[in-house]
């Protein structure tokens, strides 16, 4: 309103010294320069900055209040806000949103000290005179975007294919024994049956098959 009172006085002939006389003797002090300060057009940087802020505040109350940088660098622009990095992190600071940083965790996959290892019984000669001789276990990990997985396989070393494998989300002993019972099924059905006494199962030193069942 005071704006808008001096912008009259000034169509009305009069300069801005005069409405503001006007003003003090109402009991309102406005300077000149804030006067002119209100006036100034916004720049184009503090209208953008302004309105991704206040996409940021609408997202107080989301799950989307939780995103670091980069995520909310991503779902800005999804909403149509491309900015970089470095503003949208700016101006999280501004809006006090800090974001959830998840501690990055090494996987283990050994276990330390030496342990209740079963034998070596191929004593690291990795080879077979036909199928069904020799079976390879071992299992990997890879990180997802909602957590890790692993994945637990079975090589035939004669044939050097992959004849069994189960991925699960937890790394408990059923992940490397799981495998074992559909490849033996699967022999069956195709006449090719694992003879017992014929066939050396044999793992790593993992944490999972540290226990000898599956050497």
């Amino acid at each position: 309103m005071i704006v808008a009172f001096i912008d009259q006085m000034k169509k009305e002939g009069f300069a801005v010294e005069s409405a503001r006389h006007v003003l003090r003797e109402q009991g309102v002090q406005v300077a000149a320069r804030t006067y002119h300060h209100w006036k100034k057009v916004p720049a184009t940087r503090t209208m953008t900055d302004a309105q991704i802020l206040n996409a940021l505040y609408e997202l107080r109350d989301a799950p989307e209040s939780l995103y670091g940088r980069r995520k909310m660098v991503a779902h800005l622009r999804r909403q149509g806000h491309a900015r970089a990095h470095c503003t949208v992190g700016r101006l999280m600071r501004l809006a006090g949103m800090n974001g959830i940083f998840r501690r990055r965790t090494t996987v283990r996959t050994t276990i330390p000290g030496s342990g209740d290892r079963a034998p070596d019984l191929l004593n690291r000669n990795f080879t077979a005179e036909a199928s069904n001789r020799v079976w390879v276990a071992d299992f990997t990990y890879a990180r997802t975007g909602s957590g890790w997985v692993y994945v637990a396989f079975i090589v035939d070393v004669y044939s050097q294919r992959i004849v069994g494998w189960h991925a699960q989300t937890s790394r408990g002993v059923e992940l490397v024994r799981i495998p074992r019972y559909p490849v033996l099924w699967e022999r069956d059905r195709t006449q090719r049956p694992v003879v017992r006494g014929e066939l050396t199962h044999h793992s790593d030193a993992g944490s999972k098959s540290h226990r000898g069942e599956i050497h």
